[in-house]
């Protein structure tokens, strides 16, 4: 079993950073990818970013250049650097883990942390 544990999230301008951070306990070696989602107010949960145990990264087209997600080693919480922060970046923005456990891939989800930028 693999927890998660977001913090960071807050209420800052527009043009302004916040980092998230994203604690994890239990079988963290099971972890196989990483990644933060959110949910905008009336939208579909979407992958802001993706980082695999090998360090390769994934983002979306609207955060490209603007957000940096890391995670130097097992132990250590993943982060979400986000800057030039926007309007359309308001919302929940969740933490997920995707494990191997006895040959099977499991989603582990965050409790979410939410982010309102104002404009």
């Amino acid at each position: 079993q693999v927890q998660l544990v977001e913090s960071g999230g807050g209420l800052v301008q527009a043009g302004g950073s916040l980092r998230l951070s994203c604690a994890t306990s239990g079988v963290i070696f099971s972890i196989r990818a990483m990644g933060w989602y959110r949910r905008a107010p009336g939208k579909e949960r979407e992958l802001v970013a993706r980082i695999t145990s090998g360090g390769s990264t994934t983002y979306a087209d609207s955060v490209k250049g603007r957000f940096t997600i890391s995670r130097d080693n097992p132990r250590n919480p993943m982060y979400l650097q986000m800057g030039s922060l926007r309007a359309d970046d308001t919302g929940v923005y969740y933490c997920n883990a995707e494990t191997l456990s006895s040959g099977s891939n499991f989603r582990v989800w965050g409790q979410g942390t939410q982010v309102t930028v104002s404009s």
